[in-house]
């Protein structure tokens, strides 16, 4: 992921300001948790997550008897990384025939992200087909084609409008009839209403439990880290309606807030599968805890 090899954005900013106030101060006081405290709650870790960390710490301060300001930020970066390391969880499911969901809001980079899992899992040798199941945006299956002929794909579509459910029945049976490996669904991500939207990524649930119970599966949740907070909010609505098993999180270069990465997975108990670091089809990257917790303190 080469977090520390690209200090900017996020990384860039939040390594800095721990650097700045821990080198400021001669000795561990309660001036110097009340500035850190106040550092990651403004890069968008969160009140309840920044409290959990600053206790942690608080307690390891007086566990291990630290005296140095620099035993802080070593303590800071183990913390930090225990929260986001959920272990196996990060992997994508190697077992076939897999089913991926891939479910969140328009304009998040859900096809983008398509497109790239498509291309990995195909690097790796497997079949993969895409079925278009995004039938209420405009345009929505023809994005989605163009990433199968990029990436060398089937796309199984119907017209604008259709069900979306019915799209992913056809999908199983062609993926069943030509033993492919991975099937990755787009699904809407704006309906009239929240509700219709909920419901409908249920139905699709219940076509691909009655359709291909034998299938493993993976929901997996596209947010955007440029949304902060409001990404965090997504997770936990999307998770009231669909079993999700991993964030794909897009957009975690340049200016983004990649603060939600360790509020996800300390108040939500999400792991993080893939992080998008750029446009190009090679840029989504496996999560690495140890990787992302270095960026933060530019090791």
């Amino acid at each position: 992921m080469e977090f520390g090899k690209k200090k900017k954005g996020f990384f860039g900013r939040l390594s800095e300001r721990i650097g700045d106030v821990i080198l400021s101060r001669p000795a561990i006081d309660e001036d110097l948790l009340d500035e850190l405290e106040e550092i990651l709650i403004t890069s968008d870790i969160g009140m309840e997550t920044t409290m959990h960390i600053i206790e942690q710490l608080r307690s390891d301060i007086k566990s291990e008897y630290l005296r140095e300001p620099q035993q802080v930020k070593d303590h800071l970066k183990k913390i930090m990384e225990g929260l986001v390391d959920k272990g196996e969880r990060h992997q994508l499911c190697q077992d076939t025939p897999l089913i991926i969901l891939m479910i969140g809001i328009n304009g998040g980079g859900k096809t983008t992200s398509i497109g790239k899992i498509a291309h990995k899992c195909k690097a790796e040798g497997k079949s993969v087909m895409l079925a278009a199941a995004d039938t209420f945006r405009a345009a929505a299956s023809e994005q989605l084609e163009i990433w199968g002929q990029r990436v060398g794909v089937n796309v199984v579509r119907h017209q604008e409008g259709a069900d979306p459910s019915a799209v992913i029945f056809d999908a199983i049976q062609s993926a069943k009839a030509k033993n492919i490996d991975v099937l990755i669904c787009d699904t809407a991500g704006r309906l009239q209403n929240k509700k219709n939207l909920m419901d409908e990524l249920a139905k699709m649930d219940k076509v691909i439990g009655r359709e291909f119970p034998e299938a493993a599966r993976e929901n997996l949740l596209v947010l955007d880290a440029t949304t902060g907070k409001n990404a965090v909010s997504q997770a936990k609505e999307f998770n009231e309606s669909a079993d999700i098993s991993g964030i794909v999180l897009t957009k975690l270069d340049g200016t983004a807030k990649g603060g939600i990465v360790i509020t996800i997975a300390d108040e939500l108990d999400m792991a993080v599968k893939f992080i998008g670091v750029g446009e190009g089809i090679e840029d989504l990257k496996e999560f690495d805890p140890e990787e992302f917790a270095g960026g933060i303190f530019d090791e």
